[in-house]
């Protein structure tokens, strides 16, 4: 079990970024790649963190169905991954961003689709009444921050082409965590455990 303190979670946070790929836009990424931020949503539930994330819809554009942190690419005008995260939070469940305490940053990932993605760690309210955006969001959940760190709930395998292994895990409420989203909550649990041992 996770029984880190909020300041404790914040202290691990900013030695990752001290270690640096942590500087979201103004990291200079390559130009073929574009910036997005995602929000890591940790609430207490029934005294254990929990994360939360969202099933896409069939309708997007793009990973039609697949479970992800609420997110997307920066706007024009944004300069930070905490500006764009907390919009799409907004825009895609309908969370006030004046109600989410920012605790710091993970290191930024390139994806296959050529994003450069800055996880941006927060905690939010709960309980929280949510307005998922219709379109995109089909399913609000989440999931113990236990049971994601637990090894075994989750495999790892080699797909020829990718400069890493892909996470996959096993279902959990009927939902499956793969690709990107694992693995930035992997690298989230992964932080938090090595905090706590």
């Amino acid at each position: 079990m996770i029984q880190l303190s909020e300041e404790e979670i914040v202290k691990l946070l900013r030695q990752t970024q001290q270690a640096g790929n942590t500087d979201g836009y103004a990291q200079g990424s390559s130009v073929a790649s574009r910036h997005a931020a995602v929000l890591i949503p940790l609430l207490r539930q029934d005294g254990e963190w929990h994360l939360l994330y969202t099933r896409r819809t069939e309708k997007v554009e793009s990973h039609k169905g697949q479970v992800s942190f609420p997110g997307g690419a920066c706007d024009e005008g944004e300069t930070s991954p905490e500006q764009t995260a907390l919009r799409e939070a907004q825009e895609e469940i309908g969370l006030e961003p004046g109600g989410v305490r920012i605790l710091g940053r993970l290191r930024s990932m390139l994806t296959i689709t050529s994003f450069n993605i800055t996880p941006v760690v927060g905690v939010i309210p709960w309980p929280t009444v949510f307005s998922p955006e219709q379109a995109e969001v089909a399913r609000i959940f989440t999931m113990p921050l236990a049971w994601l760190a637990e090894r075994s709930n989750r495999w790892e395998f080699n797909l020829p082409g990718r400069g890493h292994n892909v996470i996959v895990y096993h279902p959990y409420d009927g939902e499956t965590l793969w690709g990107a989203t694992a693995r930035m909550t992997v690298d989230f649990v992964e932080l938090l455990t090595s905090g706590n041992s």
